[in-house]
């Protein structure tokens, strides 16, 4: 049997071992000390591995070259997931926005599972395993190098080392080193699903304050809405950040300028919004205006709305005018906020960029420039938002990278 050598032992590794071991010897490299080191921390430790959605829908989720991933999500879908893991004894289920996450709260069951499936595999595993450089002629990999020494040679090479978020994971880039070095091309690697920095010091008083039910829109320098959403988000010392705010980072780049602006009333329209204003204001008629708005706004929102209001914070309720009420139901609608960028990469849950899907059979993830290459997972300029979307993606083309070699 030919002996197949994959690099990377995240999901889009394990899954391309187990596939790829039904017809070949495999050894599965990876420079961790355990496998799925960062698969251990996705969710929150719980590890969201996919979505319940029609397989058909994920492709609205996926902002980073969907139509690449017609065939990998097709030939193995998210039911084959499900059917996989909960085929070595770990129960999933399923929660809000149809992410599935195992029912013991613990990413490690799902761990447990894959290694399972390695064990029955008899796949070779090798941790603590770097591979430091690659050997190849008339566009064919010869062997690799292992730690700066030792040398391993294979009939096919699977790369599935990952993006460049997470360092401490093991994901460093180090895969798109590589598959430069063998001439493919790498898009620019960027921070995707990360947190945003804002201009000014008006947010920190809100440092810890979560919003939910809240709408984001992120605007660009022309003041076009790039990216709008409906959900949760949180502010911190730097800025924003909660699950809209990092699918919406997604949308920033370094070659323009942006804004934001949050409704924190999104399901009421300005009109709906000025008769509740009314009503509160009827209701504490002769209160101070800053005591008017508590049954509106969360506590430690009210002082900053007052001042973007510019109404005075003692004034009486039944003395504020009718364009003064109309001015806070504006500012209730649309807090604004200059952009100054993007958290660091090593701080991004996905990695946008990577290795050029045109150089990709998106059928059989084999590379179009070196004989007995295929790609996997993250390390291909593929990327997701939250909700399973992206582990998905790797079992998908690492499923497709094991089976066609």
């Amino acid at each position: 049997m030919s002996k197949v050598m994959v690099i990377g032992a995240g999901p889009a590794g394990i899954m391309a071992a187990i596939t790829a071991a039904e017809n070949h010897n495999v050894v599965l490299v990876d420079g961790n000390e355990k496998i799925a080191k960062k698969l251990f921390i996705t969710g929150k430790g719980r590890c969201n591995i996919t979505n319940g959605k029609d397989i058909g829908d994920f492709f609205d989720y996926i902002p980073g070259n969907p139509h690449f991933l017609y065939s990998a999500l097709y030939s193995f879908t998210n039911n084959d997931v499900i059917e996989m893991i909960e085929s070595e004894g770990t129960k999933l289920k399923i929660e809000r926005g149809g992410r599935i996450f195992p029912e013991s709260d613990k990413s490690s069951d799902i761990i447990k599972a894959l290694s399972k499936k390695l064990s029955k595999a008899k796949v070779d595993i090798k941790l603590n395993s770097k591979v430091t450089d690659v050997f190849f002629e008339n566009n064919t990999i010869k062997s690799v190098e292992i730690n700066n020494s030792q040398k391993i040679s294979a009939d096919y090479f699977i790369i599935a080392t990952g993006g460049a978020s997470y360092p401490l994971t093991g994901s460093r880039g180090e895969g798109q080193v590589l598959a430069e070095k063998l001439g493919h091309k790498i898009i620019d690697l960027k921070p995707s699903l990360v947190p945003v920095e804002l201009n000014g010091d008006w947010f920190k008083e809100l440092m810890g304050l979560t919003l939910k039910n809240v709408k984001l829109d992120i605007l660009d320098s022309k003041n076009k809405v790039r990216y709008s959403n409906q959900g949760e988000m949180k502010f911190t010392s730097y800025g924003i950040s909660g699950p809209i705010v990092l699918s919406g980072s997604r949308y920033i780049d370094y070659k323009d300028t942006y804004s934001i602006s949050i409704d924190l009333k999104p399901s009421l329209d300005d009109k709906e919004l000025d008769l509740r204003v009314q009503k509160d204001f009827k209701k504490y008629i002769n209160k101070d205006f800053r005591n008017s708005l508590d049954d509106l706004l969360p506590q430690k929102m009210i002082p900053l709305i007052i001042k973007l209001s510019k109404i005075d914070d003692y004034k009486k309720v039944n003395e504020i005018t009718k364009l003064e009420r109309k001015n806070l139901v504006s500012v209730i609608k649309g807090i604004k906020g200059k952009v100054k960028g993007l958290r660091p990469l090593e701080e991004a849950i996905v990695t946008s960029g990577g290795v050029s899907t045109l150089e990709i059979d998106p059928s059989t993830m084999k590379s179009k420039i070196i004989n007995n290459l295929s790609f996997a997972g993250e390390v291909i300029d593929i990327d997701a938002f939250t909700g399973g979307y992206n582990v998905q993606i790797a079992l998908s083309t690492g499923y497709l990278a094991g089976k066609y070699l």
